[in-house]
């Protein structure tokens, strides 16, 4: 492992600490819109069952499976041009991005069912190529940009800033947008989605990221070189970076954590977008809980940098997911009622449960960073983009999995499907029972993991830092 030439790249600085931010920002102008409104779009306006979304979700994560895999071996072994590994394909990914993120929102509401199923199954496939191609190599540019502990800590806190912006739209700003107050057949005064108004809404967000993603291309540096892997290609490098990848066991412990992290907080937000709209009976004020989700975070973007440096990663994650695994007993047996009083209670509750997982998505894009460089001390081999979209692959797969747990969850307490349904009796406070529930397992699953398994401390990290001065 090299450093390019000093004279040849600028020194770190703030140019890569906002052309990154812009990366996930772009990342996510289309990401949160999928995991926020693609399950209440085909579900609720499209008339896809809950059970039969469930298995598309199930059936394109393990597409993605492979699609990540590839994608990932290819970004290693087949550079596009001619000066970065990383850039011609971020730019190839963020154009494709805005042809498959628009056709996921098509109003096929008046398919037959059959293409109403298939029409769901074949653009979240070809969505998921188009965000790999965009997000493998921008993820794998943490580890290049620069080997120094600290300053992967404030990319990734910048990461985390990058994404906020387009969050904070999508559950603030569209709630109001493409949901309307309606009187179902019952005579009651109900929050209906307007699916119709997705379409609209995904071509000015798939723009905005494609122009982000290219201030990405511009302003972000790679001063880290390692040995390249062209002459390992196919099945073989597929299965050193397996090895690499598995008998790594801070990247074991990280991606345990992410996976209930990834799985059972960031892709039930869904749920979050019923509680209001079928507990508290007001859709338009779901924007009021990213309070609870991004006021923890907030706070810890301002403190994350300090309190790694003296207490270690490890120690600060640990720290913070135990007191997310305690926050959500007690927001089981919390009063929330279906009033303001409760909104707030309710919204306190997710303050608490949010604390571990504010901690970890600020601060694990560092973490993954960290364990690619202990793979490439050890192996000596230029593995970014393949491990990275093995680390890509479980988060998906995790996105897959929370996808599906939630249909499942909301067969087992009879949600009905249509966009203008009348639920049960005492749905509203079952939609949130579960919510809290899944928020809470996510806590004690990543605790864990990263207690017990994860093994880069804040000894290895100053060693870290030593080899990089």
């Amino acid at each position: 492992m090299s450093k390019a030439p000093q004279n040849a790249v600028r020194p770190f600085g703030w140019q890569d600490k906002l052309g990154y931010s812009m990366g996930d920002m772009g990342c996510n102008f289309s990401f949160q819109l999928v995991s926020t409104f693609m399950q209440l779009f085909y579900l609720q306006y499209i008339g896809i069952e809950s059970g039969h979304y469930a298995t598309i979700i199930l059936i394109s994560k393990a597409f993605d499976a492979v699609n990540d895999i590839v994608i990932g071996n290819l970004v290693d072994t087949k550079k596009i041009g001619k000066k970065s590994k990383y850039m011609p394909w971020i730019i190839l990914g963020a154009v494709t991005l805005v042809i498959f993120n628009v056709m996921l929102f098509a109003p096929v509401k008046n398919f037959p069912y059959a293409g109403k199923y298939a029409w769901c199954l074949v653009s979240y496939c070809l969505w998921s190529i188009a965000y790999t191609m965009v997000n493998v190599p921008y993820g794998s540019l943490h580890s290049v940009i620069t080997d120094d502990p600290q300053q992967r800590v404030t990319l990734s806190t910048f990461r985390s800033i990058g994404a906020a912006l387009p969050a904070i739209i999508v559950m603030v700003a569209l709630p109001g947008i493409v949901y309307s107050k309606q009187t179902n057949a019952a005579g009651e005064e109900i929050d209906v989605l307007k699916g119709e108004t997705l379409l609209p809404v995904a071509l000015v967000m798939s723009v905005f990221a494609f122009f982000v993603l290219w201030g990405t291309t511009k302003l972000v540096k790679e001063r880290v070189h390692r040995e390249g892997t062209e002459n390992v290609t196919g099945f073989k490098a597929i299965i050193s970076s397996a090895k690499s990848y598995f008998t790594n066991r801070a990247m074991v412990g990280a991606t345990i954590a992410t996976v209930a992290s990834v799985g059972l907080i960031n892709s039930t937000m869904s749920l979050n977008n019923m509680v209001f709209q079928y507990f508290f009976n007001d859709a338009s004020k779901t924007g009021i809980a990213m309070i609870g989700s991004y006021a923890p975070m907030i706070i810890v973007m301002v403190l994350i940098g300090k309190l790694t440096k003296k207490f270690g990663k490890k120690n600060v994650l640990v720290t913070a997911m135990l007191i997310g695994a305690i926050s959500g007993v007690v927001s089981l047996f919390a009063p929330i009622t279906p009033d303001s009083k409760g909104m707030i209670v309710y919204i306190i509750c997710l303050m608490g449960l949010n604390v571990g997982n504010a901690v970890f998505q600020i601060s694990v894009w560092a973490i993954v960073a960290d364990c690619i460089e202990v793979s490439a001390r050890k192996t000596g081999k230029s593995e970014e983009g393949s491990l990275y979209a093995l680390y890509s692959f479980f988060r998906k797969l995790a996105q897959g999995i929370g996808q599906a747990v939630v249909s499942w969850g909301l067969v087992a307490i009879n949600f009905k499907e249509g966009d203008n349904a009348i639920q049960e009796a005492g749905f509203g406070d079952k939609v949130k029972m579960l919510y809290i529930i899944l928020l809470m397992v996510a806590s004690v699953i990543s605790f864990l993991a990263m207690k017990f398994i994860y093994n880069i401390g804040k000894k290895e990290e100053e060693e870290f830092a030593k080899k990089a001065a």
